[in-house]
């Protein structure tokens, strides 16, 4: 029960302002040449719309109710089901209804897709994660779920987590995110990793064989060593005498201070007045200040920006953890309590608590919730450069002039010690380990390094080819062919790939498929025939994805 006397407040708080294989076109999608009739001249028919809480459950309620005619109008076989994930609808009334897949009774990894359905409720086609037909001869595994357990935690053990534990039992599932399916295990490993970040590896694990299918991490991390000076407005709840840090009008986004602590949720930010931190890392509260401005940034942006209201759209927010174990350098998004956390750096005297980390790890969260893009190969390049994409709209978007927007990514954490970006949007090489462009290896390297594809890609649709100077910044970007790209500017890239992200990529996306998505996404929005349409043509060529 809300007190009386509870109410909002924006107040000047004393703060650092800081900051799997896939078809995915392999479908009977309908992208006509032309673009869609327009249902308001003010915005591209291919605009998502915001949703009330009340019009998107509906969509959600429509969709449960015809789980079945759908699955037979698809084509899916007897023992398959479909169970409703999300859903997203343009201007122009088309919808686009994101599923899961079960085989008898069994959750199929990789068997994600989105319906795409007119407005007057006709079946326009189907993007899939996997095209494979599912038919397998027995779902009784030949080998024991103890085996596949003891396996993944070997497994989780060579890759650097000795605190590695198994909470619960390996479940039964369907691998078809790559090749013919087969019935599989999926082991979660908890624990910790070896630098005191939790730890949620997930390994697949063939229930026949016995060999490792697939592996992934399931906590999304990035790192820092970051303090900026700089006053925020923050919203905040009086409740009698005392102020927390809870922002009722951004979904109830509370920030908590864990103290050093690595389990639970930490304490809430609570104090007799409504001034927070003093700039320096001594005060707790300016770690606390940092996080709610932080988590503050990113709301605002989504819903400013797409209509977005918070990470799952469905008006409610996520919470942020700051002082997390100690002198722990990195921050870390977890879809399993929905939340964020910080650590604070080297010696506990650099929280990265900045505005790029905040706007970075929570669009994971909007990724988890959306593509569900698997964090491993060319899909978790693309995953971590959605990150670096949103992240850098974040930043553009607050407008703080501590800290402006720029095609650097972390330029203010001074992570290697000297003074350098952690990433470079316009010529990701630079940082001595990212992808300019694609390969055929590319998939292999770590995904904060495959993400420069997508981040380069990203640049030149944004800005073009060559140098120029933005905001102070010089930038040089290169393209493969030596092709000159034209930009469209920041604000239609970012709408083309957001629309890329919610309406056509899934959790098998690679790069191929990510350039017919963003390809069918400024359809959508601008047309086939349009400068926009190229543009994104062009910039693709540029990074040598055809």
């Amino acid at each position: 029960m809300t007190p009386r006397n509870t109410r909002q407040h924006t107040v000047l708080a004393a703060a650092i302002a800081t900051s799997t294989v896939a078809a995915l076109m392999g479908t009977a999608l309908t992208a006509s040449a032309a673009p869609r009739p327009t249902a308001d001249s003010a915005r591209p028919a291919g605009t998502s719309v915001a949703l009330s809480a009340a019009a998107r459950t509906g969509l959600l309620r429509t969709a449960q109710a015809g789980l079945a005619r759908t699955a037979e109008n698809i084509g899916l076989g007897a023992k398959e089901k479909l169970v409703v994930k999300d859903v997203v609808k343009d201007a122009d009334g088309t919808v686009h209804t994101r599923y899961e897949r079960t085989y008898d009774g069994l959750p199929v990894l990789g068997g994600d897709l989105i319906v795409h359905t007119s407005g007057s409720g006709t079946t326009q086609g189907v993007t899939r994660a996997s095209k494979a037909t599912l038919n397998l001869a027995t779902t009784t595994p030949r080998i024991t779920a103890a085996t596949a357990q003891k396996q993944a935690l070997g497994l989780a053990k060579y890759r650097g987590s000795a605190k590695a534990t198994s909470d619960r039992a390996p479940r039964k599932v369907v691998w078809a995110a790559a090749g013919k399916p087969v019935l599989a295990y999926e082991t979660v490993i908890g624990g910790f990793q070896d630098d005191g970040t939790p730890n949620q590896l997930h390994v697949v694990t063939d229930a026949a064989t016995g060999k490792t299918l697939f592996q992934y991490q399931g906590i999304e991390t990035g790192v820092g060593n970051t303090q900026y000076s700089g006053k925020v407005d923050l919203t905040t709840t009086q409740s009698g005498s005392s102020y927390t840090l809870t922002d009722a009008s951004r979904g109830g986004h509370k920030t908590y201070n864990l103290d050093h602590q690595q389990d639970g949720t930490g304490t809430l930010f609570s104090q007799d007045n409504d001034t927070w931190g003093d700039g320096k890392t001594t005060n707790a509260a300016t770690a606390g200040a940092d996080a709610a401005y932080g988590a503050q940034a990113t709301w605002d942006f989504y819903k400013n920006t797409f209509g977005r209201s918070g990470i799952k759209n469905d008006g409610k927010a996520a919470y942020s953890r700051v002082h997390y174990g100690n002198a722990y350098v990195n921050a870390f998004w977890d879809d399993s309590c929905f939340c964020m956390t910080y650590g604070d750096g080297t010696n506990d005297s650099d929280p990265l608590t900045s505005l790029d980390v905040a706007g970075h790890e929570m669009s994971h969260g909007v990724t988890s919730n959306t593509a569900g893009l698997e964090y491993s190969g060319e899909s978790g390049g693309l995953n971590e450069a959605t990150s670096d994409i949103m992240g850098t709209g974040v930043e553009f978007a607050a407008n703080n002039s501590a800290d402006p927007g720029d095609y650097l990514i972390g330029e203010k954490i001074n992570i290697n010690g000297d003074g350098k970006p952690l990433r470079y949007m316009d010529k990701p090489s630079k940082d001595g380990g990212s992808a300019d462009y694609w390969s055929s290896s590319v998939g292999g390297e770590d995904v904060h390094y495959s993400s420069g594809v997508a981040n380069h890609f990203f640049y030149l649709l944004s800005e073009g080819s060559g140098a120029k100077t933005i905001g102070g910044v010089d930038y040089d970007s290169p393209t493969k062919d030596g092709s000159k790209v034209t930009g469209i500017g920041r604000d239609k890239a970012l709408q083309i790939w957001y629309k890329a992200l919610t309406s056509y990529f899934t959790s098998t996306t690679d790069y191929a498929d990510a350039r017919k998505g963003t390809l069918s996404a400024a359809t959508d929005l601008y047309g086939a025939d349009s400068a926009e349409f190229k543009a994104v043509e062009a910039a693709w060529t540029g990074v040598d994805v055809h």
